[in-house]
């Protein structure tokens, strides 16, 4: 609060007064000189009341300042509060937790969907991890089948390898065997010409042919000797 003027030139006065010493306050100084004296006190105590002034009204200006910061807040506290009172009435409010309990419900119905087709997507995957096992395993049975038939099969072809030489080498013994009858046939029939005394006509491969003709010259032969009379045996002679 401030100071009145009268008061406070009265309290700068006696407090000039009361620093003065005994001897100044003896009336034998001049009228001058006190009057001087006076004139300063009053010069003191207007500086120092107007010093005081100042302070006092920044001090003062400050609070206006911080109350009326105060009240501008508090008004803004009121027009939030009354805004929320607006627009945040009862039925509005349910409804909003009536939506975010839709909300919350539609996101744990999606949640137990999600879970519910990884729980599938886990089953098909193990669906078909044990389909590929199965497929590995039938592929291994038919690996070890169709090696078995392989080992079949070139023991097989060993054996048919092992008869075809055999049969080779009959096919050659009786090729030569045959070579040997054709020679034989081919040697009588020229024989029979011989005897005939007729050139051969017959191609020298013509082996059933020259066979043929011996046929012939050896029944004919046969049918000759059959013609010619036995001779009766002669019975041996007794002894006596």
């Amino acid at each position: 609060m401030s100071v009145p003027w009268e008061e406070y030139f009265r309290q700068a006065l006696q407090e000039k007064l009361s620093l003065k010493t005994p001897e100044q306050n003896r009336d034998h100084f001049p009228p001058v000189l006190r009057l001087l004296e006076k004139k300063e006190e009053l010069v003191d105590a207007d500086r120092d009341l107007r010093a005081q002034k100042a302070t006092t009204m920044a001090a003062l200006k400050q609070r206006r300042e911080r109350q009326q910061q105060k009240e501008q807040e508090l008004k803004g506290s009121l027009v939030r509060f009354d805004k929320f009172l607006q627009f945040q009435e009862v039925p509005e409010l349910v409804a909003r937790f009536d939506s975010l309990a839709d909300t919350q419900a539609a996101l744990r119905l999606t949640e137990r969907e999600l879970l519910a087709e990884l729980e599938a997507a886990r089953a098909r995957l193990q669906r078909l991890r044990d389909a590929e096992q199965d497929e590995l395993l039938r592929q291994g049975q038919r690996r070890a089948q169709l090696q078995e038939r392989l080992e079949a099969a070139r023991e097989r072809t060993l054996q048919w390898e092992s008869k075809w030489i055999q049969i080779q080498n009959t096919a050659a013994e009786k090729t030569l065997l045959l070579g040997r009858a054709r020679m034989s046939a081919l040697n009588l029939f020229q024989a029979v010409c011989q005897h005939r005394k007729q050139t051969p006509a017959l191609d020298v491969e013509d082996t059933e042919g020259q066979l043929e003709q011996v046929k012939l010259f050896i029944l004919d032969l046969a049918a000759m000797l059959s013609s010619f009379p036995q001779a009766e045996p002669t019975a041996p002679a007794s002894q006596l």
